[in-house]
């Protein structure tokens, strides 16, 4: 047994989890799912019927091709464990979250996004090919030309088709790790969009940060940050966080008036910056990773995420509505995110990123109260023709997911019978689990083939091999990655 807690911490019950290796193989009803580093906000990460497989050992980059910017990594490795590697390469990753403390593994299977959606698209265009454990225990190399339906359903599919073992990308050619980052204060959410409009198309990197207590005039104030690389001579270091929460307060420190202390001063220091500044990348994509543990800082009931996207033709409209219904629950939330997602596809058909706008929202967790405000931020979105987004939920009902995810049932043919999630549990209905499973009793045969000697079965044992859709390239040494915080 493990506290393999989700990032919300709704839920701090210890659940029973084991090291993942592929030679394990799933007999009767055993139920199953892959846990990287915990960086999920909601039960995407939990399947308490069964056992949580741990990837956090898998962590060694396998090859690196400088000249043509292709890496080949385990799925435990974490994403600032790869930037630390490419230090001085002239390559960075094409897409990283808001925390580099998440495995490459969880970034395909969430399907993950960033600050430059609109330029990039999301983690999984930039996957060429992975290789994915499949409970009978063979392995499957996927990509677009090779099992091309089984690699769009793991990308987004959250962990449900099976386990990635290893996986090769296509990074991004910089002038370095650095971004010069340009501040520009907005008045309010009307002037966001004017503002966003003008300026976000110019930049690789675009994000507003809104000050969700603001009301009157003000409401809706913020700062639009913009980003692009910047060449420095210095290597930056991904290191740990210098700074620790040792202990879960036992009440918000995130809300009430201290919030909105902290807002009126971020946006009154933030807004004065008038010039382009050259920012260490930790501080321009990852500002919170410098405090281990900030999640305990919503006390000991933990903390909800809500993160929704509405079309672009009613944004102006319904962003304000959700804000507003913030207000009228008497609840603010702490990180507060607004940003445009551009119309790049994702292979993956289970993405969450549709063109559009989308806010993100954190709420300390007040039970009931909380919870209906949830819900009406979900019917909010769903009228205006939008969606929530799965992979940071932890309580969204199965009709708002279904409404959201058409390819629902899709994703249910291609999953892994021996592989569950409580979300998955929670938002697929019986009814429908009971229709997919003679589709899948029908078809895992035919999906999986029996393992065979080749480079890709190799890969299971523990020996490099060099990747499909890959050039010559420059090998080194299998390094164990350093880990970072649980």
């Amino acid at each position: 047994m493990s506290n393999a807690h989700s990032w919300g911490r709704l839920d701090k019950k210890r659940r029973a989890i084991a090291p993942f290796t592929p030679s394990i193989r799933a007999t009767g009803k055993d139920s199953y799912l892959a846990y990287g580093n915990g960086r999920s906000y909601g039960d995407t990460c939990h399947n308490d019927r069964g056992t949580l497989l741990s990837t956090q050992h898998n962590n060694a980059v396998i090859c690196f091709d400088r000249e043509n910017g292709l890496l080949t990594a385990e799925c435990g490795i974490l994403l600032g464990d790869i930037l630390q590697h490419l230090q001085g390469s002239g390559w960075f990753l094409p897409v990283v979250p808001g925390t580099k403390f998440v495995t490459l593994g969880g970034a395909i299977a969430n399907d993950i996004h960033g600050k430059n959606h609109e330029k990039r698209g999301t983690f999984g265009r930039h996957v060429t090919s992975f290789n994915l454990w499949r409970s009978n225990g063979s392995q499957v190399q996927c990509s677009a030309l090779e099992e091309a339906e089984l690699f769009a359903a793991t990308i987004g599919g959250m962990g449900l088709t099976g386990i990635i073992t290893r996986a090769q990308i296509q990074l991004m050619k910089v002038a370095s790790h650095f971004v010069e980052e340009t501040k520009t204060p907005f008045a309010s959410l009307s002037d966001y969009f004017d503002v966003e409009k003008e300026f976000s198309a110019a930049s690789e990197y675009s994000v507003a940060w809104v000050d969700s207590l603001a009301r009157g005039k003000s409401f809706g104030r913020g700062i639009l940050m913009r980003g692009d690389h910047t060449f420095q001579s210095a290597q930056p270091d991904y290191r740990k966080p210098r700074l620790t929460v040792p202990l879960t307060p036992p009440i918000s420190l995130v809300s009430g008036l201290p919030l909105r202390l902290f807002n009126l001063a971020y946006f009154h220091r933030n807004k004065r910056q008038n010039s382009s500044v050259s920012t260490h990348p930790d501080s321009f994509f990852f500002p919170l990773d410098v405090l281990a543990g900030w999640n305990r800082l919503y006390g000991p009931r933990g903390l909800f995420q809500h993160q929704c996207v509405v079309p672009q033709e009613t944004a102006r409209d319904v962003i304000p509505q959700l804000l507003a219904a913030t207000h009228s629950a008497g609840q603010g939330s702490f990180l507060t995110v607004l940003k445009r997602f551009g119309s790049l596809n994702s292979p993956g058909f289970m993405s969450f990123p549709r063109p559009g706008y989308t806010l993100t929202l954190d709420f300390a967790n007040r039970g009931q109260p909380t919870r209906q405000l949830l819900d009406r931020l979900d019917a909010i979105t769903l009228d205006a023709g939008g969606r929530t987004n799965p992979y940071k939920d932890a309580r969204m009902s199965a009709d708002t997911f279904q409404r959201g995810f058409d390819q629902w049932q899709k994703l249910e043919q291609f999953r892994d019978p021996a592989l569950q999630s409580d979300f998955w549990r929670r938002v697929v209905s019986p009814s429908a689990a009971d229709t997919a499973a003679a589709t899948i009793a029908a078809t895992r045969n035919a999906l999986v083939a029996p393992p065979l000697e080749t480079p890709v079965n190799q890969a299971a044992k523990g020996e490099v091999h060099k990747p499909q859709l890959q050039p010559e390239q420059d090998n080194y040494s299998a390094h164990p990655a350093a880990m970072g915080p649980k």
